[in-house]
């Protein structure tokens, strides 16, 4: 009989370096923060409520937001302050995609955007969970591994496969007209894939976005908004929301696909008319919705 034997809490140091905070507002949004509580002791945290910052050693070390050069964060240069940190800690996380490609504020621990960033080399004890922000279920999944002292398998990028070897794509609720090359004309509708016209990145970006729902209920594509790509290291791209394409064919094509297959498939669909998906699914609910305001 295998007997469970509860283990003492792990220590947490977790460190605000250049960025919004965002990735601290949606840990805190987790349902079950206290469950947390349980399992983990915050050395330091810069918004919950934690002794002051002390130089020590912690079993997991959260940085979360970009490094900059000269600048300032609890008396030391912050990439000096990571550099003290990160010798002293067993595991580290690198907590949003400011931390790990450097977002727009600066680099990441292992990154600089595609390149190698300043701490690559110790890239044995760190794992990377990019996200704008990310999302509280993958961050929590890690700590628990940790906790549970099981074998995270990462990918090239040392991102947990369990959450990125997917796409945003899988799971949209809008697959159906992507299938059928049934493009969405505006955002916040039913209706429509949102790749063609509005810019959608679902179809080549890690992610488990509509797999494992925002706030348990929604994503982006399921609110009529499309997919930002911000787990990429290109994050954020120039003309968020429009699809570069050549001869009107999309410059990109999802992964794991031939140029020539996507065509092939694409002009398939586009000549075999879907007439259930080429109107509303609720006609004329609109304009009920107008009645009713006006």
């Amino acid at each position: 009989m295998k007997i469970f034997t509860m283990r003492s809490k792990l220590d947490i140091i977790w460190i605000d370096a250049v960025g919004c905070n965002g990735c601290s507002h949606s840990f805190l949004n987790y349902p079950y923060l206290k469950e947390i509580y349980k399992k983990f002791n915050f050395l330091y945290h810069p918004l919950i409520d934690s002794p002051a910052f002390k130089l020590q050693e912690c079993d997991i070390l959260i940085v979360e937001g970009a490094l900059k050069n000269n600048f300032p964060r609890l008396g030391y240069n912050i990439n000096d302050l990571i550099r003290k940190l990160i010798v002293r800690a067993k595991n580290v996380i690198a907590l949003g995609t400011c931390a790990v490609y450097g977002g727009i504020f600066g680099e990441g621990l292992m990154y600089n955007k595609d390149l190698r960033g300043m701490f690559y080399k110790c890239k044995d004890k760190i794992i990377n969970i990019p996200g704008c922000p990310v999302h509280y279920d993958w961050l929590v999944y890690v700590l628990d591994m940790i906790y549970k002292n099981k074998k995270i398998v990462l990918d090239n990028q040392n991102r947990p496969k369990e959450i990125f070897s997917f796409t945003s794509h899988s799971g949209c609720s809008r697959n159906e007209y992507f299938e059928w090359k049934i493009d969405a004309q505006s955002f916040g509708t039913k209706e429509g894939c949102l790749f063609y016209e509005q810019g959608c990145q679902g179809p080549y970006t890690h992610s488990t976005c509509n797999r494992i729902l925002w706030n348990e209920v929604s994503s982006k594509p399921r609110a009529g908004t499309p997919c930002f790509g911000c787990t990429e290291s290109g994050f954020p791209k120039i003309g968020l929301f429009t699809t570069d394409t050549f001869m009107g064919i999309p410059s990109k094509i999802p992964l794991g696909v031939s140029k020539r297959a996507y065509l092939t498939i694409s002009g398939m669909a586009k000549s075999l008319k879907n007439e259930r998906l080429s109107k509303k699914l609720i006609d004329g609910c609109n304009d009920e919705d107008n009645k009713e305001n006006s």
